[in-house]
């Protein structure tokens, strides 16, 4: 890492975790700084899940994307850059999309985008400081990174850098709860070798289910199953692994197996599961009150009950019973 030069500059000071840090704001030549790999929307857009990405590959996926081209209008309307970077030594840590904007722009005017905008941190800011500051800008600030990229960020601070997650979610004002959810969601996408920012809902709502955990030690093959399902489409929308993998998951081990055996499919399997009632809440109460009715504790509870207070039990299993029979008759 090497310190950038800077014309013009300025002093001041950027306040993070209660501290006040020197900064200098200037303008430095872009061919000289980096861009930084360790951002979660450089892992993203790049698609590598565990390399670090080369200088070449950063800047040949960013100058594609259409943020990128929207920022180069904005740059060219405006004569440069509302808001300027933010460099430590020559690692752009915070701007990349804007760096990746500037380099576009030199390449049809050398001479009038060669230098661009940047804050400077001090060369010896930590790289918890680093994170610290990627936390407040996207996380809690402006909140631009989809959950994918806030995971990835929390899960390179926690694998990569040691950092305890109740550390991290005091950083983020969040729980410690929150934190490692996130991160486990991801450490499961990584496991997939999905980097598809789009198909993160599928694996947040697949490890929501009820249970999961022990269905995922019940069924070994579960994982794979659902994995691959996700990633050729079978299972079309995020919503149908919360509405209908979790009924599937409820059915009879028979029914289960089948799809995962691929015997049926997951619309069918679905379609079985249903029919066994699972997904219906009028069989789910009827179910309960049927299981609290037949215990033995229930029937010793109301035996022992007061003569006032077993009176209107007595009133109201009557009027159940009535309902009951005239209910069974229409359904037959």
């Amino acid at each position: 890492m090497t310190e950038l030069v800077l014309t013009g500059v300025e002093h001041g000071t950027l306040t993070l975790r209660g501290e006040e840090i020197a900064v200098k704001v200037g303008y430095g030549f872009h061919s000289e700084l980096v861009f930084y790999p360790e951002n979660p929307r450089i892992y993203t857009i790049v698609g590598v899940a565990s390399e670090t990405p080369t200088q070449e590959e950063i800047f040949d996926a960013l100058k594609d994307m259409e943020h990128v081209k929207q920022l180069v209008q904005s740059i060219k309307t405006n004569g440069g850059l509302h808001e300027p970077i933010i460099v430590r030594g020559n690692l752009v840590l915070e701007g990349n999309s804007r760096l990746a904007a500037y380099r576009l722009l030199s390449q049809k005017d050398p001479l009038k985008w060669s230098r661009i905008k940047c804050k400077v941190l001090p060369h010896d800011t930590s790289d918890d400081l680093v994170f610290a500051l990627l936390g407040e800008y996207h996380i809690i600030g402006k909140k631009d990174w989809a959950p994918y990229e806030q995971a990835g960020y929390l899960y390179r601070r926690h694998k990569v850098h040691g950092i305890p997650s109740q550390d991290i979610a005091r950083e983020l004002s969040t729980t410690t709860n929150a934190v490692n959810k996130l991160i486990q969601t991801y450490e499961f996408m990584k496991s997939a070798n999905d980097t598809d920012i789009n198909r993160w809902s599928y694996y947040e709502e697949y490890l929501k289910i009820k249970n999961s955990k022990q269905l995922r030690v019940d069924y070994p093959q579960l994982d794979c199953v659902f994995i691959s399902k996700v990633q050729n489409g079978e299972i079309p929308r995020a919503a149908d692994v919360r509405d209908k993998l979790k009924v599937i998951l409820g059915a009879k081990p028979k029914t289960i197996m089948k799809f995962l055996s691929g015997e049926k499919n997951f619309k069918q399997t679905f379609e079985a599961a249903e029919e066994q009632g699972h997904s219906d809440g009028c069989y789910k109460t009827l179910h309960k009150f049927r299981s609290w009715i037949v215990e033995a504790e229930t029937e010793d509870e109301l035996l022992a009950l007061s003569e006032e207070i077993r009176a209107k039990c007595i009133f109201e299993i009557n009027k159940i019973h009535k309902r009951i029979e005239k209910m069974l008759e229409k359904l037959h």
